[in-house]
Formats: C-alpha cells, structure tokens, sequence
C-alpha cells in the first residue's frame, strides 16, 4: 500500500509539487565523462561513464541499457557506470542518441 498520498483536500489554492527541482535534472544539464582505466583492476581495462546527476534509479536503467546494447557486463559504483572492455567510442555514439552530453577522457 502507498503512503503520503494526497486524497483530498479543501484548500481551493492548493498545488501539488510534481517533483523536487533535484529530480527535474535535464539529460543535457550535465556532461558525461568516458574514461578507460586499466589501474587496480589485473592488467583488465574498463570502461568507466563518470558525472551523471539524477535519479539512481535513472542511472541503473542507463546501465543496464548499455548493458543490453553491447552485450557486456558491468556494475555501478559511486554513481559511476563501469563497463568491461574499451568500448569508449560505443558507449559515446549511444549517449549521443539517446541525448546526453559527453567527452572522451583519456586514450
């Protein structure tokens, strides 16, 4: 059962906010950063999307988008999209149709 919502009410004047400002983040807002990093991980490079803001459960459909698309794995972490392989030139070319901002960080 939901709770908190709005059923009633008298005041005449009354809006109900559709969403925080927090959440209204626009895809062009913001510029995602693709980087390839091979440090720490085994001699095993990643392909790491840095710099998203929004909603988590935004980030997790993203990812899991990429996912499909590429048919590869990957996970999130600290809001950061981490994808195996070097896919950065991909993952750019389907950021760009789907209407996010982004630059190539690195080799």
């Amino acid at each position: 059962m939901k709770k908190g919502g709005l059923v009633f009410s008298t005041n005449r004047h009354f809006e109900l906010e559709k969403e925080n400002s927090e959440n209204n983040i626009c895809k062009s807002q913001f510029i995602l950063s693709v980087c390839f990093e091979k440090k720490g991980r085994a001699g095993k490079g990643v392909t790491i999307i840095k710099g998203f803001e929004g909603k988590k459960q935004t980030l997790n459909l993203l990812s899991k988008k990429i996912k499909q698309s590429l048919g590869l794995g990957g996970s999130i972490k600290a809001n950061d999209i981490i994808i195996q392989g070097r896919v950065q030139e991909k993952i750019i070319t389907l950021l760009k149709t789907d209407g996010y901002r982004t630059k190539k960080v690195g080799g």
